[in-house]
């Protein structure tokens, strides 16, 4: 995955986009931490317990269901996004 400054790129160029439709960012839970928490390498062992530990932000996020929408309408294909693995979000999709 092509990364710019140790972040996944779809996440800085997402970033970049504050206002229109995508302003919800501004109010994410996630904001304040650390994007890698949101990116694990796996889905067993530390990443399983770091997807946990991201999952537990979304879940207290307000604007969780604008996340989820965004990461399902953009294809994301790596990452939690709306308290939602890849795996979730691929069978979302069928």
């Amino acid at each position: 995955m092509k990364q710019r400054g140790g972040v996944p790129l779809a996440v800085t160029r997402a970033q970049t986009r504050e206002s229109g439709p995508e302003n919800w960012r501004s109010a994410a839970a996630c904001r304040s931490v650390d994007p890698e928490l949101f990116f694990p390498v796996s889905a067993t062992g530390k990443s399983l317990e770091q997807a946990t530990e991201a999952k537990s932000i979304c879940a207290g996020c307000r604007v969780q269901r604008e996340c989820l929408s965004f990461a399902l309408r953009t294809l994301q294909a790596y990452g939690i996004w709306g308290g939602t693995t890849e795996e979730e979000r691929a069978i979302a999709r069928r």
